[in-house]
């Protein structure tokens, strides 16, 4: 079955036998002794040319892909080749392994195949194996993506950071967002200058110009991203969309909301905002009946935080326009409105977005085809990870794991494919 299935050029499987083993499950595994093909020569391991043999090493097992429940190993007793090449006595490169793992390159895709199914630690307890080996697995693989993978016609990209542990640890993520395949292409620590950085250097060892091949770009108001962006990629469509822009509308409202709260409540006046938070960050359409009911009897009274609920509704007509121009001249009438008005948190907002102006209208620009509420569905999935494993002890991990998930990375070709 291994010869139709697994062929190895240049080795023959030869008959197994089921043996004893405690440390398996069931207490057995198949143990599959392999041999070269009469005639052939090893591959030096140093310099990769054939050379004659010159001894034999001990035996060494290496693990395979169980087979109804049974664990199988690979039995081969390395070659010693006298290579010219390198001129001294070097061991054999065998074709199911790298280097000195105990595990076939086949088990190895396996393992990773699954993992992008299951936790690592479901994986390791389902396969016989430990957390390591799943790991190293996917390190593995993801080595293999990363050096295999596609990089051209990357057109739009969007760049967002995630929280991945406590005490302000960020991760900067930039994410392919034109064609069939949106994909993670870089994972940096931090969200700083350098983190973008790094980003632009890989794509200069990978030989492609950025600022000849990215035409859009989606981010968040983060300074060290808008720095990096307007000095490698001054020509591309600069895109801050709705996404960002009504969260912040929403934190200055529940902001203005808590603290009239607490001054009708410090000053004896009735409670009519208690309760009321959802109420009006809610959209209308997902309001329920006893809430729509409650924001209703609420907008009867004179309150800032009422003012600054219709202002924001207001707003929302932004989105509705095509034109760029049309959409500038709203923009800035309700930027002159707001700062009329004596709500300082809406007021904060309202210069952030003079601020960038251009920036806003660019989705305009865009006809409105890229947004961050894209790159915020992939950080969902990111976060999802997180949770799955339990949070991830160092930033290596958490790196692997986000390509080997999102980055849709090519996996090495195997003659079967188990799943």
């Amino acid at each position: 079955m291994l010869n139709r299935v697994h062929p190895v050029k240049g080795f023959v499987y030869e008959k197994g036998q089921i043996v004893e083993d405690r440390k398996q499950p069931n207490g057995v595994r198949l143990a599959v002794r392999i041999r070269p093909r009469r005639g052939s020569r090893g591959i030096c391991d140093a310099c990769g040319r054939p050379a004659p043999a010159y001894d034999r090493l001990d035996e060494r097992r290496f693990a395979f892909v169980p087979l109804w429940g049974i664990a199988v190993t690979l039995l081969y007793a390395r070659r010693r080749l006298d290579c010219r090449g390198c001129g001294k006595i070097q061991a054999e490169r065998v074709p199911w392994a790298d280097g000195k793992r105990p595990i076939t390159k086949a088990y190895e895709c396996f393992l990773a195949r699954w993992a992008r199914r299951l936790s690592w630690k479901e994986v390791a307890d389902a396969f016989w194996v430990s957390w390591e080996c799943v790991f190293r697995s996917v390190k593995a693989a993801v080595a293999y993506g990363l050096t295999h993978r596609d990089l051209s016609g990357i057109e739009a990209i969007g760049v967002d950071e995630v929280a991945y542990a406590k005490g302000h640890r960020y991760a900067t993520l930039v994410y392919q967002l034109n064609g069939e395949v949106r994909r993670l292409l870089h994972v940096a620590e931090g969200r700083k200058v350098r983190s973008l950085l790094s980003f632009f250097r890989m794509l200069k060892r990978a030989q492609i110009d950025a600022a000849d091949t990215i035409r859009y770009v989606c981010s968040d108001m983060w300074k060290a991203y808008l720095k990096v962006i307007r000095k490698k990629l001054p020509d591309a469509i600069h895109i801050l969309d709705r996404y960002h822009i009504v969260a912040n509308l929403n934190k200055a409202l529940d902001k203005i909301r808590a603290e009239e709260a607490r001054r009708l409540n410090a000053e004896g006046y009735e409670a009519h905002l208690h309760q009321t938070r959802w109420c009006f960050l809610k959209r209308k359409q997902n309001l329920t009946a006893k809430q729509r009911l409650r924001l209703r009897d609420v907008l009867r009274y004179d309150l800032r935080t009422v003012r600054a609920y219709l202002k924001i509704q207001a707003f929302q007509l932004l989105w509705e326009y095509k034109s760029p121009a049309c959409a500038g001249k709203f923009l800035d009438a309700w930027c002159q409105d707001v700062m009329r008005s004596r709500i300082e948190p809406l007021k904060t907002v309202a210069r952030s977005l003079r601020k960038h102006r251009q920036l806003i209208l660019n989705w305009f620009v865009a006809k409105k085809q890229y947004n961050s509420g894209i790159v915020e569905g992939l950080n969902a999935n990111v976060k999802l990870r997180f949770r799955k494993a339990y949070g991830f002890r160092t930033f290596g991990a958490i790196e692997v794991a986000l390509y080997h998930q999102l980055g849709a990375l090519p996996l090495p070709e195997t003659a079967h494919r188990f799943c």
